[in-house]
């Protein structure tokens, strides 16, 4: 192609040969600018500051954060979570018939099957309930203590010395704790069941002396559940045989 030929749409432009006049050109660009007026001399664009101005209202901003750091903050107060339960005690309006039991000893046989595993805390367990029954008035000879391996065995033992139609009551004695694994969640809570099973089968009240707990010290600090399951148990065949009398009137 030629220094003369195009391709189509394309203008040719002439090659500049006169020499610019600079004195032309500062009149263009001075006529496109026009000189600052007095209205513009006080103009300030946003967001620039005199940095004189902006250290003086650092310095106002810093004395009212002094007067501030003053006066003490007002800090919310943690919700704490108390331990034990909700106090006060079952209220049955007087017009309504209450059938209830109460923690008596007496003549009543009393079975307790107890864990020998984690022994340190079953023989305290042991020895706060049998503390409780001498309380409660149950004799010696009427209280019999069978031992199993573990708590997993606890429901079976409870299952058989109720079966026997020899005591009013079972207790249940053992300890659970926490380790790395999932054999807790298993043996506690197939204990529990168990446990709750035998009572439902055999109609004899089992009460629930096992402690399920996260560490040695949590089992250390809870032996008294060895009485606690006793007042559960006593209370419970006392309600049976209330429930047997009243039955009984009414047949009669």
């Amino acid at each position: 192609m030629s220094a003369s030929e195009f391709w189509p749409g394309e203008h040719k432009v002439a090659p500049v040969t006169e020499e610019i006049d600079e004195a032309a050109v500062e009149d263009v660009v001075g006529a496109a600018v026009p000189e600052p007026s007095e209205d513009t001399e006080d103009f300030e664009e946003p967001g620039f500051d005199d940095p004189e101005e902006a250290e003086e209202d650092e310095d106002a901003d810093d004395g009212g954060d002094e007067d501030a750091d003053d006066e003490p903050a007002e800090e919310a107060e943690p919700l704490l979570r108390l331990a034990g339960h909700a106090p006060g005690d079952l209220t049955v309006p007087d017009h309504v018939a209450v059938l209830e039991g109460a923690p008596l000893g007496g003549r009543r046989g009393v079975g307790i099957v107890a864990a020998r595993f984690n022994g340190d805390v079953t023989n305290r367990l042991l020895e706060s309930a049998l503390a409780e029954l001498e309380r409660a008035g149950v004799p010696n000879e009427l209280v019999t203590v069978m031992a199993v391996p573990g708590a997993f065995e606890l429901p079976l033992g409870a299952m058989a010395l109720a079966k026997t139609r020899r005591y009013s009551a079972i207790v249940a004695l053992g300890c659970v704790i926490r380790g790395e694994t999932a054999h807790f969640d298993y043996v506690a809570g197939e204990t529990a069941s168990g446990l709750q099973l035998a009572a439902l089968e055999t109609g004899v009240p089992v009460a629930f002396g096992v402690l399920t707990v996260d560490t040695l010290e949590q089992a250390m600090a809870r032996t008294d559940k060895g009485a606690e399951a006793v007042r559960t148990a006593l209370e419970m065949a006392d309600l049976f045989a209330h429930l047997r009398a009243q039955a009984k009137q009414s047949a009669g």
